[in-house]
């Protein structure tokens, strides 16, 4: 039976940008497994899968449900195990943990800021008022505020990034010389950015756009599809 990933969307479903599906919609095609995604707008998460869960992704296998995509890749590893691995063993996934702490901790509060409006304006009526809402509960502050910081998360991002830059200096992949699931953390994230702004804000020389070139050209370029 083929798996469905739930994941998410604005009001055009070809094109699903949350950070989070794309580390789970990576981590299926890491493992070369069949799956269907089922995108979909904020207020129709919980209306899914007898409203199993408030976000995405949210992955059905069979008779399995899961929500979260470090769970799902915990999932994916352990369930079929003949199949490449995420994570090359226990200290991989400690690793990927720390990677999803900077990734969400700091990469992520950058991202928000440059692509608020971005968002907002991917989404029907009813979700933006969602997003309004959410985003301004979530972070403390009102939605004008955090949009008129847009160009100054622009010029942030460089130093943001900066400890990935510095791994990229020894080897291609935050994995080593192929990419495990801690490349598809922070992949996860400049795929959000670039499909909501059209760009990940980055010189074309920079070693992050040469890596993120390089994860776009995985699983014969099915994250570069969209855009």
């Amino acid at each position: 039976m083929t798996m469905t990933l739930y994941s998410l969307c604005g009001v055009d479903a070809a094109r699903p940008f949350s950070p989070h599906c794309w580390k789970a919609v990576m981590a299926l095609h890491h493992k070369g497994l069949a799956f269907e995604e089922r995108p979909l707008a904020f207020t129709v998460i919980p209306t899914v899968e007898s409203g199993a869960s408030k976000t995405v992704p949210l992955l059905r296998d069979g008779q399995e449900l899961i929500s979260d995509s470090f769970r799902i890749a915990l999932y994916l590893e352990d369930a079929y195990p003949e199949a490449p691995s995420l994570f090359g063993g226990p200290g991989g996934v400690a690793a990927a943990r720390l990677v999803e702490g900077y990734s969400q901790h700091v990469v992520h509060g950058v991202i928000t800021r440059i692509a608020l409006i971005d968002i907002h304006a991917m989404l029907a009526p009813a979700d933006q008022a969602y997003f309004r809402k959410s985003r301004e509960e979530r972070l403390g502050r009102s939605f004008d505020e955090m949009a008129a910081g847009r160009d100054a998360a622009i010029t942030a991002l460089p130093a943001a990034l900066q400890p990935l830059r510095h791994m990229l200096a020894f080897q291609p992949f935050v994995g080593g010389a192929t990419p495990l699931f801690g490349d598809y953390i922070l992949f996860g994230a400049l795929q959000w950015l670039r499909i909501t702004t059209g760009s990940v804000h980055l010189p074309p020389d920079d070693p992050v756009s040469r890596w993120f070139d390089r994860c776009l050209d995985l699983y014969d370029g099915v994250a570069r599809q969209v855009a």
